[in-house]
This record gives structure tokens, C-alpha cells and sequence, in this order.
């Protein structure tokens, strides 16, 4: 992706379901399930690196031992700066023979030699980029089983509704972000669980004692989510544990962010992506599960492990991002679906060439694209095959040798023409003077085109702000002197925020909806800018239930075709000798390519959650009353 967005956050969980012991006589060591949790946490390390955190319980200790362990980290190399943390503390002992090599040993008097295990990343969408923003976040009590542990790969919409429901409680939150605000919100109804469990047990003549065990075995998970999670508005995949070992992951009802789950007779995990563990436990495509819209994944202290649908899903809203570029391409579905979206540009490129494939040159914006390259360059290849063969059939007997050589030799020209030089450091992008540096962020693969003769057509997985097309790729490509730039976009138009976990929260920061406002203004349409502004308005207050899209009527006006070459002109340096085009993905093949995964809303404007919809005219006021602040 050319213009870098965020995406929140990875979530790892580890539960190894037989003693310490039996890791150290099978594998030659108890620490089998860190070593799973790093490898779970490491190969997801691209869907966050503004913080880690990882919390691990002990099973069964005596009362006065700690059994709850948590290290977090800002750190530049967050991961690794948390397990050398963890792994510290065992260092201290290594000179002490014996020890390290002693499950029961190591229990009793080391941190993290725990049964279950809860790693995240982080992406700071929302909140500040601090120690106390990184997940894990906990809610501890003398009670374990009040104890409560929370991380995970969601955004809420609805925080100040959360907010007055706490305050109703009686409560009093210390902060007014989702994290805090979900957390607290769990907590209440993980104490109101256990109130209820004491209660009918002390009515049974059990002492305090007896009944706290009696809590930890038969504490119902599933209620304590099914109640807390009433009011949620937003995409959430949401990990945590109970401080006497339960632990569950619990996915939205309209399946916006991903998780997936794998186990056996000695461990069970939890990850956002399905290619993670299937290389980290060494399993097949249909041994890791997913996680269904509005079901959650229990596994009790004691092992059992079961499924309950916590609410009703809806129709299945998966985020098309993260087939597009957020999940890895190493998932064969992911891969597959990449492939055929740039596969199914093919028309609409062989039309912004005007047919002349002969004299184009095909490329990439790496790296994340490059599946939709390979699609891409099917998709020609295999219009030139129909043409060369049309070809042959139409001259019949008369083709001469010469030209039969021609017309097989022809197939689709591929180079690679831009390459990623460098990321421009956080001090050095927000410079005053930062548009030269960034049209060194690429560097270009000189004499790879015929100067004034070549059509270059370079695909990106998808096109966002457009800053580093304008400053950076458009202008290095224009230095190679093609005839015609044809940029192209593996995903349809960006025109409105997202609001369940992806770093897209301001309308100005799309170029489509800056094409499209500028459109209005040129046709004389200025009008209907202030009419969205009106509505929006007026439906400021509303419930969130009857709130309307309005926004939709900024882009109703033109076609994509329309709001692409306008695209085309704002991205267009003056120093640009190349005639320049914009290809964008249309809706219907984006769905043709990802069938089972149709949130579009960023695209479509069509919101799965009430939500949503607020979102939208809130971040449109914002942009009309000049407030760079987010929506949500």
C-alpha cells in the first residue's frame, strides 16, 4: 500500500491443557507454551507496533504466591522487549543447577511459567500511545475469580453511550476511551456473576471459603459476555481471562474483525489470522477454525473447551480489508482472493491503454500488492492468448512464418519498476518540508521503459489519501518518461471513515471524497455539500438506531469513471510530462473475489452497525466545521 494505514491489533492466546511437566518430558521443556506464544505474536507483528503486552496465570497456587504476571511494552521492537523481559527472570537462575529444568520448581517461584498465556499488539487508532493504552489491560480483586483480563482487535462507536451506562451503575470510570470503558463494563457484570454464584451457594450453607471454589467451576462465561456485550456498537474480537484460569474469545455478530482457533489434546490457541497457526502448530488449512459472528470460544480451568453463541449474528460483514491487505498473504484463500481481484481489473485496464498492450510495460507497488499483480498479469496474459489465437484463425493458411512468430511471441511485458528505499522516520515525515523527502520514500529501476512509447501500468492494493502517488511514486515514474502512468487500485474507492479498527477516521484524509467535493464545486453542485451539512445537523442528536447516511449524496451525483479522473488531475504533479490515469476495483468484482467476507462500508457507505452511520455525519460536520478531530 502506497499510503500506510493502521490497522487494529493482533491478539495470541496460549492454554496448555496438561502440566508443566509434560512439556518438559515431551519437548525438553515447560516453556513450550511462551515459545508458541512468541511465534504466535512475532508472525502477526504487522498488525501492530505501537505496543505489546502479555499476561500469564498460574493454576492452583496457594494463597499469598502471585499468580498473575504482566509485562507490557512501547518499545520500538515491542515483542521482543517483552519476552526479554519475561525471559530475564529465568535467566538469573541459569547458573543454579537444576532449577530451570524444574516444572514444579519453576511454578512456585518464577513469573510466567503459567498454564495460559494472553499476548496483543497494538496500533494506536484511538487513545494515547502510552504504557497504559497497550493491552493486556486487568481488573484485579483478592477474589480470583473477580479478576478480570482483557485485550483485544476491536473499536466501539458507541463509547459515550457506554459511558452514561457505567455512570447509571453507580460507577465511575477513570477514562473515556473503549478500552477502559469495555473493560469496566465486563467487570460489572464478572462481579454480578460471582454475587449471583455466592448467593445461591451461602443459601446452600457452603462456607466462603468452599464457595469460591465452587464460583471458579461453575462460573458461566457465556452469561457475563451475553450481558455486558448488549449495548456494543462496533467490530471487536475481544480475548481475556479469569484470574482462576478461564479464558474465552469472543468475536462481533456480523464477524468484522477476525479469529481463529486450533487445538488438540495438549494445547489450544487463539489468533487474528489463520496462516499464524497453522506455521506456528504445524497444522492444515481445515484443522484451524474460525471463530463464528456473535460466538464466543470457552475454555474452562479444567480443560473442557466449547463454543456458545453469545448474540444472534447478523449477515456476515467481515472486513474486506483484511483480505485486500491487512492479513497475510500466506492464508490460500487470502492469496487466491488477491490473485483474482487483480485478475479482474483486466477490461479496465486494457481500456485505460486504449487496447495498445504491446507497447505497455505491467508493475507493482510493492510488496503488498504483489498478489494482485500476479492476477493481473494472468488476466492480460490470457486476453493476449484470445487475441494471438482470433489472430491466427482470421489469416488461416495465409499467415506467413514471419508473422505467426510475431503474433506467438507476444505476452505481457513485466519489470520491476518501483522499489521501497526508505520509511521516513516519525520526526523526519512531520516536517514542514517534507514533500522531498518523501518522493525519495521510492526509488525507480531506470531503462526499464521506452521513453515516449510505453504505456506503464503499476497496480496498488489500494489508494487512500494519494499523498505518496503525488509526491513520491507518480513523480519517480514520470522520470522513466512513459508515454501514459496508469495507476491502479486492487480495491475499489475509499470514500467514507472507518469506525471498527482501521486508522481511517476523517473524511478529508480520502482523495475520492476530496474528488468528489471538488466535482460539486466545479459543476455548480455547491449546494448539495450544504445540504448534507444540514441533515447532518439535524440528526446530530438522534438516536443511533435512526441516524441516515447522508454523506452518500457527496458521491451520488458522478460516476466512478468521473470521480477517478478527477482523482487522476489532483494527483498529477505540474511537473508530470506523462498523461496520467486512475483504475479503481468496482464493487460487484470486489465481492466476486471476496464472497464470504462483504463489509464494504469504507467503500460503500453501507455500515453493518447503527453505529456507523453516526460516524459518518459526525466526521462530515467535522470536516465542514474545520475540525481535525476524529468521529468517533
Amino acid at each position: 500500500m502506497s499510503d500506510e494505514i493502521k490497522h487494529e491489533c493482533g491478539i495470541a492466546l496460549v492454554r496448555l491443557l496438561k502440566p508443566l511437566e509434560h512439556y518438559q518430558l515431551k519437548y525438553g521443556t515447560w516453556r513450550y507454551g511462551l515459545q508458541k506464544l512468541y511465534l504466535l505474536m512475532e508472525k502477526q507483528h504487522n498488525r501492530g507496533q505501537d505496543g505489546a503486552g502479555v499476561v500469564g496465570i498460574k493454576f492452583d497456587l496457594e494463597p499469598g504466591n502471585e499468580y498473575l504476571h504482566q509485562v507490557r511494552s512501547v518499545d520500538s521492537s515491542a515483542i521482543n522487549d517483552v519476552f526479554k523481559t519475561i525471559y530475564g527472570n529465568f535467566e538469573k537462575h541459569e547458573n543454579t543447577p537444576g532449577r530451570l529444568s524444574d516444572p514444579v520448581w519453576v511454578k512456585q517461584n518464577l513469573p510466567f511459567a503459567c498454564e495460559v498465556l494472553l499476548g496483543h499488539l497494538r496500533y494506536g487508532t484511538h487513545g494515547r500511545n502510552s504504557i497504559e493504552n497497550v493491552h493486556p489491560v486487568t481488573r484485579l480483586n483478592n477474589w480470583k475469580t473477580r479478576n478480570l483480563v482483557l485485550a483485544g482487535n476491536f473499536n466501539l462507536t458507541n463509547v459515550d453511550e457506554l459511558f452514561r451506562i457505567l455512570i447509571d451503575l453507580g460507577q465511575s470510570p477513570r477514562d473515556f476511551i473503549d478500552t477502559v470503558i469495555m473493560l469496566e463494563n465486563v467487570g460489572h457484570f464478572l462481579d454480578t456473576e460471582n454475587q449471583k454464584e455466592f448467593d445461591k451457594y451461602k443459601l446452600q450453607g457452603y462456607t466462603n471459603k468452599y464457595i469460591s471454589e465452587l464460583i471458579a467451576e461453575n462460573i458461566k462465561v457465556e452469561n457475563i459476555l451475553r450481558e455486558s456485550s448488549k449495548k456494543w456498537d462496533g467490530g471487536y474480537a475481544i480475548a481475556g481471562l479469569l484470574g482462576h484460569g478461564d479464558a474465552f474469545v469472543f468475536r462481533d455478530p456480523w464477524g468484522i474483525r477476525p479469529a481463529f482457533y486450533y487445538y488438540n489434546d495438549e494445547i489450544a490457541v487463539v489468533a487474528s489470522e489463520r496462516p499464524v497457526i497453522q506455521t506456528v502448530m504445524n497444522v492444515d488449512f481445515d484443522e484451524v477454525k474460525e471463530i463464528n459472528p456473535g460466538e464466543a470460544i470457552i475454555i474452562k480451568k479444567n480443560g473442557y473447551i466449547y463454543n456458545s453463541c453469545i448474540r444472534e449474528p447478523f449477515e456476515r460483514k467481515s472486513c474486506s480489508f483484511e483480505r485486500i491487505y491487512f492479513s497475510r498473504g500466506s492464508d490460500k484463500e487470502i492469496y487466491r482472493e488477491r490473485k483474482m481481484l487483480g485478475n479482474l481489473l483486466t477490461p479496465q485496464i486494457i481500456k485505460a491503454v486504449d487496447g495498445d498492450l504491446e507497447n505497455t510495460v505491467f508493475s507493482f507497488i510493492p510488496n503488498t500488492a504483489e498478489s494482485a499483480f500476479y492476477g493481473m498479469v494472468q488476466g492480460i496474459e490470457m486476453h493476449m492468448k484470445n487475441q494471438e489465437k482470433d489472430k491466427i484463425l482470421k489469416l488461416g493458411k495465409n499467415i506467413t512464418e514471419q508473422e505467426l512468430e510475431h503474433i506467438i511471441s507476444l505476452k505481457p511485458r513485466i519489470e520491476k519498476v518501483a522499489i521501497k528505499d526508505i520509511k521516513l522516520r516519525t520526526f523526519i515525515s512531520q516536517d514542514k518540508g517534507r514533500d522531498d523527502l518523501v518522493g525519495h520514500v521510492y526509488d525507480i529501476t531506470y531503462d526499464t521503459i521506452r521513453k515516449g512509447v510505453d504505456n506503464l501500468v503499476v497496480i496498488d492494493d489500494s489508494i487512500v489519501r494519494g499523498t505518496t502517488l503525488k509526491y513520491s511514486i507518480i513523480r519517480i515514474l514520470d522520470r522513466l518518461q512513459p508515454k501514459r502512468i496508469v495507476i491502479v487500485s486492487s480495491s475499489p474507492q475509499i470514500r467514507y471513515p472507518d469506525c471498527y479498527g482501521i486508522d481511517m477516521a476523517k473524511l478529508t484524509d480520502f482523495i475520492a471524497f476530496r474528488a468528489a467535493v471538488d466535482l460539486l464545486k466545479e459543476t455548480g453542485s455547491e449546494h448539495i455539500i450544504n445540504e448534507v451539512y444540514k441533515k447532518s445537523k439535524e440528526q446530530e442528536d438522534m438516536p443511533k438506531e435512526l441516524i441516515v447516511n447522508h454523506v452518500k449524496e457527496i458521491y451520488k451525483p458522478f460516476t466512478q469513471e468521473e470521480i477517478s479522473g478527477k482523482i487522476a488531475r489532483l494527483l498529477k504533479n505540474a511537473t508530470v510530462q506523462a498523461d496520467l490515469k486512475i483504475v479503481y476495483q468496482t464493487i460487484e468484482n470486489l465481492h466476486r473475489a471476496c464472497p464470504n467476507d462483504l463489509g464494504d462500508w469504507y467503500f460503500t457507505g453501507d455500515y453493518p452497525t447503527p453505529g456507523g452511520n453516526k460516524v459518518v455525519n459526525r466526521s462530515f460536520i467535522n470536516f465542514i466545521e474545520g475540525k481535525n478531530i476524529r468521529a468517533y
